[in-house]
């Protein structure tokens, strides 16, 4: 799969009153773009403009593929909650989408990804006989099985304990390789562990932030990941 960056550039606001002015942000084509910020600054509301979902804001401005192309069909969107369905089983909850579109799931392949997720076992139950992060790797089962190009997470994984959610963040890592990832986080470290690109937002711009040098997902005690963790605690205690 080639997946295009993807351009976003504009303003937007909300019944006369602005949510953010002049931001730009690339995204690596093939790779990981983190975007960081602090609450309320507007970073949702642009993973859902990407995303071509309602926001309620009035944007003027940019959003296009780098080659191009439309962004609708492009998409994929996983969100802080899993959103599963309590009545569906896992397979059930994989399929949605398909299923939700008039169209025939490839059952065959949902089964593939349930076990790429380590749910195998799992295929037949409900969502509520999983723990927390079973329940998230449906969720990413669910979205693969769209098969988009571009993949947009809103902080999938913070809702997890840390032993979770350091596995989740590698097994989404593994499972996303060379599609366009957008990844809004609150977590410096999260942050410096996965991105490419890291992205720090205030209401007033955007600044861009030096990864790491090594590959990710880099190691907890990888001392680079450890001093991009504490500049961009520092970018946002100073913005």
């Amino acid at each position: 799969m080639s997946a295009p960056g993807v351009r976003f550039a504009g303003s937007a606001d909300h019944a006369g009153a602005p949510l953010f002015s002049g931001i730009a942000l690339d995204l690596v084509a093939g790779g990981w773009t983190c975007l960081l910020g602090v609450s309320g600054v507007g970073k949702t509301t642009i993973l859902r403009m990407i995303a071509g979902l309602e926001t309620g804001a009035t944007f003027t401005g940019t959003i296009e593929a780098a080659d191009r192309g439309a962004l609708e069909g492009r998409v994929a969107y996983m969100a802080q909650s899993d959103l599963l369905l309590p009545w569906a089983t896992v397979r059930e909850n994989v399929t949605i989408g398909a299923r939700l579109r008039g169209e025939r799931a490839d059952m065959a392949r949902a089964d593939r990804l349930v076990a790429e997720v380590g749910l195998a076992d799992h295929a037949g139950r409900k969502p509520h006989a999983l723990s927390g992060g079973q329940r998230q790797r449906v969720a990413l089962a669910r979205t693969l099985m769209e098969d988009r190009e571009i993949i947009l997470l809103d902080e999938p994984f913070s809702a997890l304990d840390a032993r979770t959610r350091a596995e989740m963040q590698e097994l989404a890592y593994d499972l996303l390789k060379g599609r366009t990832v957008l990844l809004v986080t609150h977590d410096p470290g999260e942050a410096a562990r996965l991105a490419d690109r890291i992205v720090v937002m205030t209401e007033a711009r955007t600044v861009e932030a030096e990864p790491p040098n090594t590959p990710a997902p880099r190691a907890f005690g990888d001392p680079e990941l450890l001093q991009a963790q504490a500049r961009l605690m520092t970018m946002l205690r100073s913005e």
